[in-house]
């Protein structure tokens, strides 16, 4: 009898090595192959169309500042908030496009069509420089440009808003579905996935700020948007022609009602007593198959635990217990892990507001600064942002290749440091930029002052570098780890939705950063003394820098305190059973 049981238990680890049993199904609607499914092989394809939206994305972003002054004419003050709101928005979208793949059609069926959307975008945005009619002007020189332009421009742009909207958050999480949780090997791929994930998102934006950026001002700004639209289409093909190699999620319904079934449930009971032991709380029958994974049950936030209560009133026996009733242990838990991240989402905030600066007041100083390499080749004031790209590139690097493996062996810690000690690390990085990029512009405006006539111009645009490397060093850890944690600490049904949550930290402190100019600007401007002048030599930024500083050092410590008392997602089993996923040597049908 104990030997047959050592044989069924080989039996079954031989065949979760060879069947992929996380829920997930392949092209057919099968269980998948490991061999031939999922992992690197799968996420190469992923990552490629990253690169391809990348490059798009910051060839139109970091010079959006540059055309909005120099072509459509907008001051200082109005071109930054115009770039902060369609960043904002930009960046927004994704929590409705992460809902819709997550509930309704799949990470696979949104990138698709979120992707064509992106393309159409990119088409109207090139007809608004080409077609004469819609055209900023007939001269190139006009001070104020077509109302058809600039309807024409802005609907191009927020079409490309919807259409990262559903891309990003998509994209990104299907590339981490490719790798199996319950497999230890894949699990650890997982851990390097988000580090090489954003190592293919930073080689597109160094593409997208070098080579895009000069065609749009050496060549024009048309044919650069005709290079990004080809770029774009070609990607799209190529992730079609990875289809056979993935590993598909079916969408689950809407997450957000099951959460609201357990605050009703728990509403509902509020008056009953919360028995002494855990396990007497309702949890899915271990004889029932169901998709997902089990959560251990945690002692915060027990009001909610009333959901799981069984009550007198529930035959467990006789059918399926109402939702809006009964919740289970598991259900009660998801809701837990939402409420915990509100704190962390809401301190990362100010570190967002520091990431905006680089696409929009940075971009604004190197424009004004002496931009020749050699007596006949000037960069594009855009193009100084691939430093930030390669010091997040630097970043990654070191830190997947030796401080990983270094970590785990010093802190038995299979990532090496939790999620959040990564995250807290790139703050500390982003309040070091603010405080170098506010002794650079004191620097600037010093020499303008000295010699009003030349201005900056004698100054080197790589006064800039340090503050540009060092806010993508910080990256390499904030934004590798913000997107590590909203992945993986939300409810496994809402993996979209938690990327989504990701990008909405940038998407909100957008909008943070204009209110802030706004405000800051109402508050300054004593005698036409403002922070934020018509342009960049009668503005104080270097003020405005210290100012985000000090607002993001004492943040640090706040976000700190919440770190140290947050309690990571425990999942407890695998709620499918190996040994259910396979039918012998055939491979069963999951759909």
């Amino acid at each position: 009898m104990e030997l047959e049981q050592i044989k069924k238990q080989e039996s079954v680890a031989a065949d979760s090595e060879k069947w992929v049993c996380d829920s997930s199904f392949d092209h057919k609607g099968r269980v998948p192959l490991r061999a031939s499914t999922g992992a690197w092989k799968a996420s190469l394809f992923i990552i490629g169309i990253e690169f391809s939206e990348r490059l798009s994305y910051f060839g139109l972003t970091t010079s959006l500042i540059i055309y909005l002054t120099k072509v459509m004419h907008q001051d200082l003050r109005t071109a930054a908030k115009s770039v902060n709101y369609w960043s904002g928005v930009t960046t927004m979208m994704p929590l409705l496009g992460g809902f819709v793949a997550d509930a309704y059609f799949g990470c696979f069926s949104t990138v698709l069509a979120s992707s064509v959307v992106y393309v159409v975008g990119l088409l109207v945005l090139t007809m608004s420089r080409v077609i004469p009619g819609l055209k900023v002007c007939d001269s190139g020189t006009c001070q104020e440009p077509r109302k058809i332009h600039k309807i024409f421009f802005f609907l191009a742009l927020y079409m490309i808003s919807v259409g990262t909207g559903g891309h990003k958050p998509s994209l990104e999480s299907f590339g981490a579905d490719q790798f199996d949780d319950d497999h230890h090997e894949e699990r650890k791929k997982k851990m390097s996935f988000f580090n090489w994930w954003n190592f293919g998102l930073c080689s597109g934006l160094i593409l997208g700020v070098t080579v895009i950026v000069y065609v749009q001002d050496h060549v024009s700004w048309a044919a650069g948007d005709i290079i990004l639209t080809a770029v774009m289409v070609f990607s799209i093909v190529i992730f079609c022609l990875g289809r056979s190699f993935y590993r598909f999620q079916k969408p689950t319904g809407s997450p957000l009602t099951q959460l609201l079934q357990v605050l009703v449930a728990a509403i509902s009971k509020r008056n009953l007593a919360l028995p002494s032991e855990p396990d007497e709380l309702y949890e899915v029958p271990k004889s029932d198959k169901t998709d997902g994974r089990l959560l251990f049950h945690t002692r915060n936030l027990k009001f909610l635990d009333k959901a799981a209560i069984i009550d007198e009133t529930q035959d467990l026996e006789a059918r399926k217990p109402n939702p809006w009733r009964l919740a289970t242990v598991t259900n009660v838990e998801e809701l837990k892990l939402i409420i915990n991240m509100i704190p962390i989402w809401l301190t990362t905030l100010p570190f967002g507001i520091c990431v905006a600066q680089a696409s929009t007041f940075f971009i604004k100083q190197g424009s004004t600064l002496n931009l020749k390499l050699t007596d006949n080749f000037k960069i594009p004031p855009a193009s100084i942002y691939a430093l930030a790209a390669i010091g997040m590139i630097i970043s990654v690097v070191i830190y997947d290749k030796i401080l990983v493996p270094f970590l785990r062996k010093v802190t038995g810690n299979e990532r090496g440091i939790n999620i959040l000690q990564r995250i807290g690390i790139g703050m500390v990085f982003s309040v070091t930029t603010m405080v170098v990029a506010a002794l650079v512009e004191r620097k600037r405006l010093d020499i303008v002052e000295k010699n009003p006539l030349k201005g900056s111009l004698s100054m080197s645009v790589f006064w800039l570098a340090p503050q540009f490397l060092i806010i993508g060093i910080g990256d390499g850890f904030a934004l590798v780890g913000l997107q590590e944690y909203f992945y993986d600490q939300v409810p496994d049904s809402m993996r979209s939705l938690g990327i989504g949550l990701y990008l909405s930290v940038i998407g909100a402190a957008n909008f943070l950063s204009s209110l802030l100019i706004t405000l800051v600007d109402r508050a300054t401007d004593k005698g036409g003394k403002s922070w934020f002048g018509k342009d960049l030599n009668t503005s104080r930024l270097d003020y405005f820098y210290w100012l985000l500083a000090g607002i993001t050092a004492g943040n640090l410590v706040i976000f700190t305190f919440v770190a140290m008392r947050y309690s990571y997602k425990n999942v407890r089993t695998s709620a499918v059973a190996v040994v259910d996923c396979y039918e012998g040597d055939d491979i069963k049908s999951v759909s």
